[in-house]
């Protein structure tokens, strides 16, 4: 449970604040009530820099420090929609934890989320405001994106917050059904695909341009 404090203090906390990007959200495309009332629950204040909290429910990037940001909320809720069945999620994957922001929406969708971040300075902040938000059902790591938690896998879902070519090592992961969604290097842009595992092998759907920081291996 999250305590009082957390909402308390400047208009930009307030209930209506995080009302009027849900309904932004709504109005560019995002039908899932689930993902939007996720979005509603999370104070993405939180997961800025408190010189940047003014900004936090506008519907654009954040920088969060060291060359990376934290995403437009309509990118995060795309990406997650994409992920969404009938069914609830049980294990989702999540490459690039960042500031913890979609990890936390995730969390509120999903029984258990694993999230891996190479920079390590990223991946402690963000388990202290996963601990923080009382998301206990987020499990975090400082490790190469690029190998998943093949201790953890099959996944219900994998998404990956950095653009590049998709590892094979990721599809893998996949289990029968599950969903796989990440940014794609397409020439000079990004192309976001959602890459779905079924018996016959792997289907393929693009979704819309997009911009997100690079995939890279390796520790920082």
């Amino acid at each position: 449970m999250m305590s009082s404090s957390a909402y308390s203090g400047i208009g930009m906390t307030s209930e209506g604040t995080r009302e009027r990007l849900v309904r932004r959200l709504r109005e560019k495309g995002i039908r899932d009530e689930r993902v939007l009332e996720a979005i509603r629950r999370t104070p993405r204040h939180l997961f800025v820099d408190e010189a940047l909290s003014s900004r936090a429910y506008e519907d654009t990037a954040l920088p969060i420090g060291r060359g990376q940001t934290i995403s437009q909320p309509y990118v995060v809720a795309m990406m997650t929609q994409a992920v969404m069945r009938d069914e609830p999620l049980g294990k989702v994957l999540e490459i690039g934890t960042g500031s913890g922001y979609q990890a936390a929406i995730l969390a509120r969708l999903a029984e258990r989320v694993f999230t891996t971040e190479r920079i390590g300075e990223l991946q402690r902040a963000a388990r202290q405001r996963f601990h923080r938000l009382g998301l206990h059902n987020v499990y975090t790591r400082h490790a190469d994106g690029l190998e998943g938690w093949p201790g953890q896998a099959p996944f219900d879902a994998i998404v990956v917050t950095a653009g590049g070519r998709i590892p094979d090592r990721l599809l893998d992961q996949l289990g029968e059904g599950a969903v796989l969604v990440a940014p794609e290097d397409a020439g000079t842009f990004q192309q976001l695909v959602r890459v779905t595992r079924t018996a016959q092998g792997f289907e393929r759907d693009e979704l819309g341009a997009v911009s997100f920081v690079p995939l890279l291996e390796g520790l920082d």
